[in-house]
């Protein structure tokens, strides 16, 4: 045994032991020279070690420690001398100095990856020796000792060194003692950082018997760093446990810490808050989950405003469906679609029908903003779900037809021929859609006073669907009434009230003459209303715009309110009586109808602007997540939020809108397509670059017609931002061409140019990056597109100062060749061949000549064309190359011959016209005056060969 290592330079052998003193300063020099030397004293190299182990000096010991794993490795070879070092070590962590428990609890993690090193050798060493060792130093009185201890544990079990028996039997009972409630505070602190990030490695029955304690934590009163540790990891316990012992369990604790004194553990809460929707239901999360979130958005801490925010959008990504959607994220970030099969009803293309499974379209019909239209299924369940009773079809042939026009069945009390009429009608599908604000309606009964812009919007949007709908009825006058009484403070309404009192009055007159005259001439056997009655009928329909029919509900008992209007009413002259076959709200009385056209005059420029804002609200209401969360992201671009939440809110926003897209999924774009142009737009380049390099993942979750109309846009003014954006679209270029039709795919040829002009011409990367986005693209133009364009923006890379942008130029400018003899435009690739050898083999400069070599040796071990067109137009060239004067040149050329080109089985055949010349050249470049050419004209092809690109 000659001897070991040790961490000093020169030897003083007056001095004690080693020559070393207590006065540190002189000891500046030491370093790694010698250990143990023989021939200092008569002891074994164990007996030194043990000597210099527990000497009396302390600086000796710690070098001891720090010297451990040397001292490992020369006594490997002998499994005795090991087990003797091990023990030495064992009893060495009991020093009562910290300092040298810290160097050796240092040293542990790479003593143990030495040691799993040498299993084989030694199985159980680390588990015998070590790891109690560990176990020991974490309820270790000084603090360094165990802050290290804690960092060793955690390195061990990132690296896999510590088995799960040993966490199970050693750690983990260590960690449940420390965490007890009359453990000191430093310990129970320090205990559960620890088993939280213990959590992750273990299994999931080692985690349950930890579950207890940690519920335990959660509602420590006394330590709010405890509280505060617990929620900061609560998401991994969510995670490893599963969703059952989440929602039994966890979920109340999880709600106490959300609600808890201090933010800086409500921060904690919502930092972690997707991770914890991720581990329950569907229901819980949209029951439970999402008002607590709500809660956390309105904290009023801004740090705790700012991390829910900024969890938001991770939030909504967990109510995404794969099933529904047709796409989700694998791991590693990547968009892909769901497989499915088109006979599988369960498949996310599929849906279910009342006449069997129906194949979902693949997207939504949208307007010429861009937006999705209702289609006219939604449109005809939301007329029929505001009618008080449902009639199925008369048959299954009646059902089976309107169903195949996208039209649910509709009741109605006339006859059979007359349903069928309006239920089928024609004049259905091409008429532009009216909104529907039954809800709006309803939220304006339950929600009391508002505003006055908001009231008379109801009205005109009433007042609208009234005037396209038959004459009318009781009920609907009643309605809109209702909507107006929070409002009667405006003297417009006030007028508006009066008007519709007086038309309440005579619809209801009205009904009852038609009940009397219907029930004197309609007949008991076949109930068929007279002829007067029905062209009386006729006649109203004929002058109001055709709707589908709504269920007449019975006259309602009047108001107090509407007493009052009807008093008022009273007062005034009294009008004629208008005829019975008459639409009932045209009146005789010229004043009365003077106000009428007056307040519809007042009312006529604020009609289109009120039922816009009504139709922008209603293309929010979405129903896949909460309505209110998705209030809150859209929140987030208004300039308020910046200056009270995070100046970075809307980046933020911008990161997450593909996740939030894909949750809504492209039927609901029209939700979010105001923010994206808002994000698109803002003034932080920050923002806009995030949106560029997302772009692609955006296209394809909405597909090529919303692609083509919403992203397209904002796409084009992305290649005019700045470098920093236009690389985020430089990126997925590719990404984003090839889900755009051919005719449109094809505009941006004549926009790549525009990419090889930068703010920086240092900013090699981006034309770096341009030329690996070309190689992909040229699979999605033609030849001709790639020769008229590609081509010229391809050699200009070529000549480029960075050799890294000229040689992947170079692979760019083998795939052009080759896509040219694969599509049969033999013409135009001689023609690029030509332009090759023009600019490249006879260039004045060697960098351009060694290109041609290189691009040679490419097109051949590519088989880019057929060997004999190479053997005529390129293989002269590239042998002239042999005598080139600079020797990088000859490098590349010897490299090309010997290595590719006589390899192909068309050079070797015996019969072969070039073999001669090539055997002759190849000779010739082994005799060159260059060690390098030499060596490359002679290397045999089959060996490894060395990386010349840094020669170009």
């Amino acid at each position: 045994m000659a001897g070991l290592s040790l961490y000093f330079e020169d030897g003083h052998d007056d001095l004690d032991d080693f020559g070393f003193d207590d006065d540190g300063s002189e000891c500046d020099g030491i370093r790694i020279t010698a250990f143990l030397d023989a021939g200092q004293d008569n002891l074994t190299p164990l007996g030194r070690l043990e000597k210099y182990a527990f000497s009396e000096n302390v600086f000796n010991r710690q070098i001891v420690a720090r010297g451990l794993l040397d001292v490992l490795r020369e006594f490997s070879d002998n499994e005795n001398d090991f087990i003797s070092v091990m023990e030495t070590v064992a009893r060495m962590s009991e020093d009562g100095e910290p300092t040298v428990r810290a160097e050796l609890m240092e040293q542990v993690p790479n003593i143990a990856m030495f040691l799993h090193e040498s299993q084989p050798n030694f199985p159980a060493a680390f588990s015998r020796y070590l790891v109690p060792i560990v176990v020991h130093y974490l309820t270790d009185p000084n603090n360094q000792v165990r802050k290290t201890s804690q960092a060793a544990l955690l390195v061990l079990l990132e690296q896999g060194l510590i088995c799960k028996g040993d966490m199970e039997t050693k750690v983990c009972p260590v960690l449940l003692d420390l965490t007890e409630p009359s453990s000191d505070d430093d310990y129970k602190i320090e205990a559960v950082a620890i088993m939280c990030k213990l959590v992750t490695m273990l299994s999931k029955e080692t985690v349950e018997q930890l579950l207890q304690r940690f519920c335990e934590l959660c509602s420590d009163a006394r330590l709010f760093q405890v509280r505060k540790v617990c929620a900061a990891n609560f998401g991994e316990f969510c995670s490893i446990v599963g969703r059952d012992a989440t929602e039994k369990l966890l979920m109340s604790k999880f709600f106490d810490l959300c609600s808890d004194s201090l933010w800086g553990i409500r921060k904690a809460c919502a930092d972690c808050f997707m991770i914890v929707s991720n581990s329950t239901s569907p229901e819980v999360r949209r029951t439970k989950l999402s008002p607590l979130f709500s809660s956390l958005i309105s904290d009023q801490s801004r740090w705790v405003r700012q991390a829910a925010f900024q969890s938001l959008g991770r939030f909504i990504s967990t109510f995404a469906n794969p099933s529904s959607t047709g796409l989700y994220f694998k791991e590693d970030g990547t968009l892909l679609e769901v497989p499915t099969c088109p006979s599988d009803s369960n498949s996310p293309l599929c849906i279910e029908s009342s006449n069997g499974p129906t194949v979902r379209p693949s997207h939504t019909p949208i307007n010429q903003d861009g937006r999705s239209t209702p289609s006219l299924e939604s449109m005809s369940r939301e007329d029929s779900d505001s009618d008080s009773t449902h009639t199925p079809p008369q048959n299954q042939q009646e059902g089976q037809a309107c169903n195949n026009n996208n039209l649910p069945p509709t009741n109605n009390k006339n006859k059979k021929t007359e349903q069928t009429d309006q239920n089928c009608n024609s004049f259905l599908y091409w008429r532009p859609p009216l909104a529907d604000i039954s809800q709006e309606l309803e939220m304006l009964k339950g929600q009391g006073p508002r505003t006055r812009t908001e009231g008379e919007k109801k009205v005109v949007v009433e007042d609208r669907k009234m005037s396209s709908l038959e004459p009318a009825t009781c009920s609907q006058i009643q309605k809109v009434l209702d909507c107006l009484q929070p409002h009667m403070d405006d003297p417009d309404v006030q007028a508006q009230v009066q008007v519709l009192s007086a038309a309440l009055k005579a619809a209801q007159l009205e009904s009852q003459s038609e009940e009397e005259g219907e029930s004197e001439s309609q007949t008991p056997e076949d109930g068929e209303p007279d002829e007067k009655s029905s062209q009386n009928r006729v006649i109203t329909e004929e002058t109001q715009t055709p709707e589908p029919p709504t269920q007449q509900a019975k006259d309602p008992a009047p108001t107090e309110e509407q007493k009052e209007a009807e008093a008022d009413t009273e007062k005034e002259p009294e009008p004629h009586e208008s005829p019975h076959n008459s639409p009932v709200l045209i009146r005789d009385d010229s004043d009365h109808s003077s106000v009428e056209s007056e307040l519809m005059e007042s009312l006529e420029g604020k009609e289109d602007s009120a039922f816009n804002q009504v139709c922008e609200e209603k293309s929010k209401v979405q129903n896949v997540i909460p309505q209110q969360l998705l209030d809150q992201y859209l929140s987030m671009t208004d300039p308020a939020q910046a200056q009270t939440v995070d100046t970075e809110i809307a980046k933020h926003c911008a990161f997450s809108l593909p996740g939030v897209a894909l949750t809504l999924g492209r039927q609901n774009w029209h939700c979010l397509k105001d923010t994206y142009e808002t994000l698109a737009t803002d003034v932080q380049w920050k923002v806009r670059r995030t949106l560029a390099f997302s772009i692609h993942d955006l296209a394809l979750i909405l597909g090529d017609q919303l692609t083509a109309a919403d992203l397209v846009p904002i796409f084009n003014g992305f290649l005019k931002d700045l470098d920093e954006v236009r690389i985020g679209v430089l990126k997925h270029l590719y990404d984003f061409l090839k889900l755009l039709h051919a005719e449109n795919r094809r505009e941006y040829l004549y926009q790549l140019q525009e990419f090889m002009v930068t703010d920086n011409s240092r900013n090699w990367r981006f034309r770096y990056q341009l030329a690996e986005q070309l190689i992909l693209i040229m699979e999605l133009y033609s030849h001709d597109d790639v020769y008229n364009y590609l081509r010229q923006i391809a050699l200009t890379l070529c000549s480029d100062k960075v050799s890294e942008v000229r040689w992947i130029s170079y692979q760019l400018v083998v795939e052009i060749l080759q896509k040219m003899y694969a599509c049969g435009a033999h013409e135009l690739g001689l023609n690029f061949i030509n332009e090759l050898i023009v600019r490249f083999c006879h260039c004045p400069k060697w960098v351009g000549r060694q290109a041609f070599a290189f691009i040679c040796q490419a097109i051949v071990e590519e088989d880019c064309m057929p060997m004999d067109q190479f053997a005529q137009h390129l293989l002269p060239s590239l042998l002239s190359l042999s005598l080139d004067p600079v020797a990088n040149v000859r490098v590349l050329v010897a490299k090309a011959l010997r290595q590719s080109v006589m390899e192909k089985a068309y050079f070797k055949e015996p019969g072969s016209a070039y073999l001669e010349e090539l055997e002759e050249t190849v000779m010739t470049l082994q005799a060159d005056k260059d060690r390098d050419v030499r060596f490359f004209a002679s290397l045999d092809p089959n060996m490894m060969l060395m990386d010349t690109s840094a020669l170009i």
